[in-house]
């Protein structure tokens, strides 16, 4: 048994919540737990503080309007920027991913500021992306191929100080011509898979663990996760390598 624990802020579930994103929050309580490691987790709304005291910060997807309002909120709290500066993990999906960054596309395609966060542009693309999308992660980070869900009309484009997550193998990703899918920097990471991204990639949720303790985690036994991951790679991987 451990003696580590960790706080986990989940960002804006009134306004940020799309397609199971809270699911995030849920593998990361229970690989977490079954470590051995205690978990604390703050469902915060959008008219409450940010606190700066927390290890792991999850943001999801959400439409035009309450993502320029979620940015608007936590540009004005500052708790986000504070937490970051005193060492904090940041997990981000899709519209979460675009308000890290320093400006996103508004209603209109407008530009809308961001957080600075994280050294991303996003704007309005031509297309939208929606289905499967299989990526291979930067090898420095250790984790396999992983597997999502994309459904936006976003493009990013990743700054010199991040880094990016992924090369796209089937589907779009960022959608701005370089064949990427999500983007780092430090701590703080983004993606545009839904699925939820943690629950079918149990490796990147322990990675996100991993920055928010501090250290390598142990291995858990093989479960359902894993085989979700399989079975949607299996799915995917065919026509992402050019097979029938």
């Amino acid at each position: 048994m451990s003696s580590d624990r960790i706080k986990i802020v989940w960002i804006y579930p009134d306004l940020l919540s799309t397609y199971g994103d809270q699911g995030n929050t849920i593998v990361l309580e229970r690989r977490a737990q079954l470590r051995g490691i205690a978990t604390e987790t703050v469902h915060l709304r959008s008219d409450e503080p940010v606190p700066p005291d927390g290890d792991v910060y999850l943001l999801g997807g959400g439409e035009d309007r309450p993502q320029i309002l979620a940015a608007q909120r936590l540009r004005n709290d500052g708790g986000l920027h504070r937490a970051v500066q005193n060492g904090a993990t940041v997990f981000a999906v899709c519209a979460g991913y675009q308000i890290l960054g320093h400006e996103f596309g508004g209603e209109e395609g407008q530009p809308v500021p961001g957080l600075g966060l994280l050294d991303i542009r996003s704007y309005r693309g031509q297309n939208r992306a929606v289905g499967e999308v299989v990526s291979e992660v930067a090898s420095e980070l250790n984790v396999p191929r992983v597997t999502g869900f994309e459904n936006h009309m976003g493009a990013t484009a990743i700054g010199p100080n991040a880094r990016p997550f992924s090369k796209v193998l089937s589907g779009v990703g960022n959608g701005d011509g370089q064949g990427f899918e999500g983007a780092y920097q430090g701590r703080i990471l983004g993606t545009y898979m839904h699925g939820p991204a943690l629950v079918r990639n149990p490796a990147l949720a322990d990675l996100v663990l991993s920055w928010a303790l501090g250290r390598e985690l142990p291995p858990l036994p093989p479960s359902w996760s894993e085989r979700l991951r399989e079975e949607r790679l299996s799915a995917v991987l065919p026509a992402a390598n050019g097979q029938p």
